[in-house]
């Protein structure tokens, strides 16, 4: 059935399942049940043959209690109102994890943006700033590039958000060009906290990183990066995929030429001419590949009942969010696969935000040695919070990920108390 997968619905199973373990009744937590605001927007554009189109905008706020709202703007055809709230209530969760002083926020275009010419996706991305620009800002909410977004586009809200002001407003956005005030090891901030976390769950699992194999699903910025670092770190990459299919070699990737052939923009998989002997493998083998360590850096609900008992690896580490359904998730975990869920595994790219937007508003700029020193400080002692607490507990990691946030964001709002 059409839609039939609510990955809002999955985030509401996990938030009352690990509440209730921490011994909150509803009243306690309510407020995390819904999202303090929610935009649509209709967003017409002139398109290069004169015709006009419509297309839907989202930008959902689903948590302040700890900080502005912060979240990416997604562009894909798929982008709906549960999507882009489920979205919103994981970055509350996320940022509340390795905690940064943000809430959960996050944004989508139902479109393509494969189909739009630059001056197209231009006015598409003007006209949804002007329209959301009344409840964004540095104070307020802080977009970032997501699926089918980036730094281009981060720029041209930059100037979009500006000019409605009258002043230059870098602070506005995260994922921005240097040039325009972005940080240094942005680009690669996410994927470095899948690395990040590999290697401290491979650490507490005794399992060597030199030498463990490596299947990645989703070739793009996370996806790529993170198999560049673990490749870096010693894991053999076996397995990849985007969206054009999947290729695999049991001996390990050559991840230096192969990521020089994806660096250039437009290269996909089905045209890569390896240096070393690969077989094109489908993408449900690939998710049931037979690996160490497997990287989902998709979409949601990849890994689900119809596949669940497939998986063959050792350890996922979340690379997109959600891509494991909440009946595959606790299948997984009683068959003894160990999930390094994405609101910890992926939150890299929300702390290189935060230092992004922390230089901005200091007018400053940090080295990238400084960057990646203090992500790589955020990151372990998360992840060391959250390892913890799920032993203490005798849960899995995203439950005891789940219990860091909501007894984060439930102290808040104590705290806080309730206006009026």
């Amino acid at each position: 059935m059409e839609n039939a997968y609510n990955p809002f619905q999955d985030f509401m199973v996990t938030l009352d399942r690990v509440a209730g373990l921490l011994g909150y009744s509803e009243n306690d937590y309510c407020t995390l049940r819904y999202p303090e605001r929610e935009l649509k927007v209709s967003i017409p554009i002139l398109m290069d043959d004169g015709s006009t189109k419509v297309f839907e905008g989202f930008r959902v706020q689903y948590s302040g209690l700890r900080g502005p709202y912060k979240g990416g703007i997604r562009y894909h055809q798929d982008v709906n109102d549960d999507e882009v709230k489920a979205l919103s209530a994981w970055m509350a969760i996320k940022c509340a994890v390795v905690n940064v002083p943000y809430g959960g926020g996050k944004g989508g275009i139902k479109v393509n943006p494969s189909t739009l010419s630059e001056n197209e996706l231009t006015r598409l991305t003007r006209r949804f700033t002007a329209m959301i620009a009344p409840i964004i800002g540095p104070d307020i909410d802080i977009p970032a590039p997501d699926v089918g977004t980036t730094a281009n586009i981060m720029a041209t809200i930059v100037d979009t958000y500006s000019a409605l002001k009258g002043h230059l407003v870098p602070g506005v956005v995260t994922g921005k060009p240097i040039e325009i005030g972005g940080s240094l090891g942005r680009n690669e901030a996410t994927g470095r906290g899948v690395m990040l976390a590999t290697r401290e769950i491979l650490k507490k699992l005794n399992i060597p990183i030199k030498g463990a194999t490596v299947a990645v699903q989703g070739m793009g910025n996370v996806g790529s990066i993170s198999a560049k670092l673990l490749h870096e770190q010693g894991c053999k990459i076996v397995a990849v995929s985007d969206v054009s299919g999947a290729i695999a070699c049991d001996e390990g990737l050559d991840m230096v030429h192969l990521m020089s052939y994806l660096s250039t923009r437009g290269n996909l998989l089905k045209d890569y001419n390896s240096p070393v002997k690969v077989k094109e493998i489908s993408n449900a083998e690939l998710l049931a590949y037979d690996c160490t360590i497997l990287v989902p850096a998709a979409l949601e609900n990849q890994i689900n009942e119809n596949n669940m008992k497939d998986v063959k690896a050792k350890v996922i580490t979340e690379g997109a969010n959600g891509p494991i359904s909440a009946p595959a998730d606790k299948y997984l975990a009683e068959k003894g696969v160990v999930i390094v869920p994405d609101v910890l595994a992926n939150a890299g790219g929300v702390v290189v935000s935060y230092f992004e937007w922390v230089q901005n508003l200091q007018r400053l700029a940090w080295s990238l040695d400084k960057v990646n020193e203090e992500l790589e400080q955020i990151m372990v002692n998360a992840f060391e919070e959250v390892y913890a607490i799920s032993k203490e507990y005798n849960e899995s990691l995203r439950t005891g990920a789940y219990m860091v946030a909501i007894k984060r964001l439930v102290t808040a709002w104590r705290l806080r108390g309730m206006f009026p």
